[in-house]
């Protein structure tokens, strides 16, 4: 799947579009790309390779899952230690006019840009948070190249929760949450725990002893909120992240497990019961319209 989304590697330092641009790559060799910097953020994540990233004046080896803002002006670049094996990242360029028009609507999108300037950030997400960012890009890159009605605005919701999602991921390991009801809501916990712990027991049952308040308490705290019960939070939750993760590449057999699904046909029987089609059918109508 991920070879019809891969962009042909191009050593262009300069943006075609004024406002963002998002690149798949997987390769073995690379033309010299020499030491430069840009007028725009670059987001690079990190899948894969045998590598040598140098920004400004430090140098290290990515390891897969890393991503790396690197700011304007701030000059970079890489270099294989091993030729000839697979290098596969995501790039993302956003230009700061367009960052400027998403801080206007919320000061929000520019905790990752305040927050790497000067010298850039360096931040590894665990295995669950990145295939989240993975499904999120290749969708990005699937919008991007269709023709569909909505088209420019379906784009700018992309990219602000594209955005807001790294942060968020980013915010949350900056401010580990307590679980006491001083510093943050039952409710806001409960989103959180259930997010980090995706693929372990989160039954109502479990749930209430883990946090020492009654099941009915949670029940309707969930029902109030959301409008659907606390089971049926859970399981659109892991859908969508096992479908993310199988965007990404994962096969359907280790994403159900890997997202807390106890077999196959709970997971079959949700999944079309959520997006109409079975999985399969369903990840190949999508990777079926991408003209890569």
């Amino acid at each position: 799947m991920k070879k019809n989304l891969k962009a042909k590697f191009s050593n262009r330092q300069y943006m075609l579009s004024k406002d963002f641009e998002i690149y798949y790559y997987s390769d073995r060799e690379l033309p010299n790309v020499k030491r430069h910097s840009h007028n725009y953020y670059e987001f690079y994540f990190f899948l894969e390779g045998n590598i040598v990233m140098h920004i400004d004046d430090k140098s290290f080896s990515p390891t897969p899952g890393t991503m790396i803002i690197i700011p304007p002006k701030t000059p970079h670049y890489i270099r294989f230690t091993q030729e000839h094996t697979a290098y596969r990242r995501f790039v993302f360029w956003i230009s700061q006019d367009f960052l400027n028009t998403l801080n206007k609507h919320s000061t929000d999108y520019s905790y990752l840009t305040d927050k790497s300037y000067p010298h850039g950030l360096i931040q590894n997400f665990s295995e669950i948070e990145f295939n989240t960012l993975q499904g999120k890009m290749f969708s990005l890159i699937d919008e991007i190249n269709s023709a569909r009605f909505g088209k420019e605005a379906k784009l700018f919701l992309l990219v602000s929760d594209f955005i807001l999602s790294i942060s968020r991921f980013v915010y949350d390991k900056d401010h580990p949450y307590s679980a006491t009801a001083d510093s943050i809501s039952l409710y806001q916990t409960l989103i959180q725990y259930i997010e980090t712990h995706i693929d372990e027991d989160l039954s109502l049952e479990y749930l209430a002893s883990q946090f020492h308040v009654s099941k009915f308490h949670i029940s309707h705290l969930f029902k109030d909120a959301n409008g659907i019960p606390l089971h049926r939070y859970v399981t659109k939750k892991r859908l969508s992240m096992c479908l993310d993760a199988i965007l990404s590449g994962m096969h359907i057999s280790d994403a159900y497990l890997a997202y807390g699904f106890s077999d196959y046909s709970v997971f079959y029987r949700a999944f079309v019961k959520e997006y109409g089609k079975s999985p399969k059918k369903y990840c190949m109508s999508i990777f079926n319209s991408t003209p890569f």
